[in-house]
């Protein structure tokens, strides 16, 4: 892995939108920022719309005014350009396996709340081994004196953390010095007998109980080795998806985990991180783990 953000640039809207993202992130990191554009190679004429040579020089043209622009809003980064030949899904996985992290941008959907992945997006966060975040142009964040508004939420679930989703979303909160907001839902498992208005307000303080417990447990090394950030602890019954779309009306970055599977078959990105990334108002970085 190299010290590198690398974006996905295709001259569309929203690819403009995530190297906007991408730049100041990278900036933030003090790292480099890599620029790719990817020009496929198929030679199905079922399938090719334009031609190898015409595809590669509009690509190369589409870089060349992407980093000309961050060039004259970032004057002091560190800015390079590359083209790959090949499937988009592989040379992107390819890429993001070698970054720090990994910028793409998403499709808006009018006249719904939230976005929509796409398939060369979903197969990336589904195959890469770093983190990928997810950015679409009604995503650059809204200012105020003090730099970009806003939180970092973390979707945490308690039974299976992962030490690389709180790292993340710990030492994002960290850069931008802002709140981190850790959320867990839990909902009650199925019951059945005779006398359950008795015991489901037991089961339920319960566990709350134990995901309280569970949730202060795993935020305890990450507090200690975090002690500038300011943790906001949220753990209540509920709808894990649902409520991480909600609280991202005043994100400026959401982070859900991924776990990293063997599968060949499938998504394999999870319900609940499948709905956030489509519905999400902020950016989503999804953050693979064991």
């Amino acid at each position: 892995m190299s010290r590198t953000v690398t974006v996905g640039v295709d001259g569309s809207r929203e690819s403009l939108a995530a190297a906007d993202w991408a730049a100041e992130e990278a900036a933030r990191r003090a790292v480099p920022l890599r620029l790719l554009q990817v020009w496929s190679t198929d030679d199905d004429p079922r399938t090719r719309v334009v031609d190898p040579v015409t595809a590669r020089g509009w690509g190369e043209r589409v870089l060349a005014t992407a980093e000309s622009r961050l060039r004259r809003c970032h004057p002091s980064l560190d800015v390079a350009t590359e083209q790959a030949a090949g499937d988009p899904v592989e040379a992107l996985c390819a890429a993001g396996d070698k970054a720090e992290l990994l910028v793409l941008g998403s499709r808006g959907l009018s006249g719904l709340a939230g976005f929509f992945a796409g398939s060369v997006s979903l197969a990336v966060l589904a195959r890469t081994r770093r983190p990928v975040v997810l950015v679409r142009p009604s995503d650059r964040p809204t200012r105020d004196e003090d730099g970009p508004a806003g939180e970092v939420v973390v979707g945490l679930d308690v039974s299976a953390p992962g030490d690389e989703v709180l790292g993340f979303g710990f030492a994002e909160a960290d850069r931008y010095g802002c709140d981190l907001r850790v959320l867990h839902t839990w909902a009650l498992p199925a019951l059945y007998g005779p006398d359950l208005g008795a015991t489901v307000p037991l089961l339920t303080s319960e566990l709350a109980q134990d995901a309280r417990r569970a949730l202060d447990e795993a935020l305890a090394p990450w507090t200690q080795k975090y002690p500038g950030v300011r943790v906001v602890r949220e753990c209540h019954q509920g709808w894990p998806a649902r409520d991480l779309a909600e609280a991202s009306r005043d994100a400026r970055l959401v982070v859900v985990g991924r776990r990293n599977r063997r599968a060949r078959i499938g998504t394999h990105i999870g319900a609940v991180t499948h709905a956030v990334v489509h519905h999400s108002l902020a950016p989503v970085a999804v953050v693979p783990h064991d």
